[in-house]
């Protein structure tokens, strides 16, 4: 991960699940089997040259396994 997300991730919403997701069979490879999730929502994120902005993130996560691949998808200021 090339940031740091400061505070609570907000408007948390599900993009896909199971099957729908199409990194599904190297996620279990991976990190196991599990009710795989593809999520998305707003944080504030420190950058690694220290600035501090708000992004929308995505990431993937299962119960018992936690946030996987947290990705920045895009800026919002």
């Amino acid at each position: 991960m090339h940031f740091e997300v400061i505070g609570k991730i907000t408007n948390i919403e599900v993009i896909a699940t199971g099957k729908a997701i199409r990194d599904l069979a190297r996620l279990e490879r991976r990190y196991g089997r599990g009710r795989w999730r593809k999520m998305k929502g707003i944080a504030t994120v420190r950058l690694l040259n220290g600035s501090v902005r708000r992004a929308e993130v995505h990431w993937y996560e299962a119960y018992g396994i936690g946030k996987k691949r947290m990705k920045i998808k895009r800026f919002l200021d």
